[in-house]
């Protein structure tokens, strides 16, 4: 199907998800979560393909299990969209009505976006989630998902409209766009026609990509270089349980921990456990010259290391005299995604909370939680790295605007 086509359907849809109620937009939601369930056999042959596909072409481990579904990953896909209908519905919520002195009520409303765009890689839950989210706030979404994933994506669009036409609702709610190639992806960028707002979900080139040629608004979401840092009066077990967790608990997520920062005061009880345990789990360590003095393997750390998302078992160190060179070198280094300080000090808590310009900063817990799921969302439609109108994980309120409306009783303007 030509793109203008499909962008023409997807406004043409949009127009038509502003009328549907709560009820309804729950009830196709829960169908698509049980047809999910029902279809599971197909949905898990059709991704075999995609993963033939990817180990025939040498795609890393990492990528292969963002890649990878199974019967308990789909079960989580359907669960995140019955979370998502259990949420309240922001469309038409109004937020605020003052009375002017000539008796006008001016107030806001919430309102959907109207279609977003969204382009994403290898990643086929993000079809699911990203639907669900966009339904719910009554925005039509047009699918473009990376070729590495195309049979799954095909399989849940599927699934997904035939769910929309059991409940009398437009299947056009949702679009896939199957041709996979660059131009076509550029073409979207470019359908100011038709999508309001364009979402890229995946690495740094993708995102620099649609930033860079699109012409549609973009909500930039970013690449995660996050950050522990193990403060002077961290918990040693508690510092080392967390970098493993937010390191090594997965590898491809765009939420696990690729720098470590570690204060001087601290180094000699926490760098040897730390790096016992990252060489046990077979994870390469670059540090600096300190943190290679504590083992033999620690290679060397380059400039560009420290500013590296590895998605792998690599992980950059580097110690600090102080909690201010550790903001410096955090601030400097991020992707502004999500940083985590472990420490047993409120005053440094609180600094870093303020100080580190970053979506998500934690204190004393893995950067891993920095996801829709885990925020109460039930799912998300990205982590916006961005500081206009949204930032961090994209739930329903992210994916509305706001519309002014304005009661009178025959005012006209002197």
């Amino acid at each position: 199907m030509e793109l203008e086509q499909i962008g023409k359907q997807a406004k043409e849809a949009s127009r038509t998800l502003i009328r549907l109620t709560q009820p309804v937009k729950n009830a196709c939601l829960l169908t698509v979560a049980q047809n999910l369930m029902e279809h599971t056999d197909e949905i898990l042959e059709e991704n075999r393909k995609d993963l033939a596909n990817g180990e025939a072409n040498h795609m890393p481990a990492s990528l292969l299990d963002r890649l990878r579904l199974t019967k308990e990953r789909i079960a989580g896909i359907a669960e995140g969209v019955r979370q998502v209908a259990a949420l309240p519905d922001p469309v038409g919520e109004v937020i605020s009505m003052k009375e002017r002195p000539n008796g006008l009520l001016v107030g806001r409303k919430r309102v959907p976006l109207g279609v977003i765009g969204m382009i994403y890689e290898s990643r086929p839950n993000v079809t699911v989630d990203a639907f669900s989210l966009c339904f719910k706030t009554g925005n039509a979404v047009i699918l473009r998902g990376g070729s590495d994933a195309i049979f799954s994506n095909i399989a849940l669009v599927k699934i997904i409209r035939q769910s929309l036409e059991e409940n009398h609702v437009s299947p056009d709610a949702v679009n896939l766009i199957t041709d996979t190639s660059r131009e076509t992806a550029t073409r979207m960028m470019r359908l100011n026609d038709y999508i309001d707002v364009l979402i890229p979900r995946g690495g740094a080139g993708l995102i620099r990509s649609v930033v860079q040629n699109a012409t549609v608004p973009v909500i930039e979401t970013g690449t995660g270089n996050c950050h522990v840092y193990i403060d002077a009066s961290a918990d040693v077990d508690m510092a080392v349980s967390i970098v493993k967790n937010a390191k090594l608990q997965r590898l491809g997520v765009c939420n696990a921990c690729e720098s470590l920062v570690i204060h001087r005061d601290i180094a000699d009880s926490v760098l040897p456990k730390l790096l016992a345990m990252l060489k046990d789990n077979e994870c390469e360590v670059r540090g600096d010259q300190a943190v290679m003095g504590y083992d033999d393997s620690v290679k060397a750390a380059t400039e560009d290391d420290y500013s590296t998302e590895y998605l792998d078992k690599i992980i950059s160190a580097k110690v600090v005299d102080s909690l201010d060179e550790a903001i410096d070198h955090i601030n400097l280094h991020s992707t502004g995604h999500s940083e985590a300080i472990v420490t047993s000090d409120y005053a440094n808590a609180q600094r870093f909370l303020n100080e580190i310009d970053s979506a998500a900063v934690y204190v004393n817990a893995s950067t891993r939680f920095t996801d829709g799921f885990e925020f109460g969302f039930g799912a998300e439609i990205g982590i916006s790295t961005q500081k206009l109108h949204a930032r961090g994980p994209m739930g329903l309120e992210a994916l509305t605007t706001t519309k002014y409306i304005i009661y009178g009783n025959g005012q006209v303007r002197p």
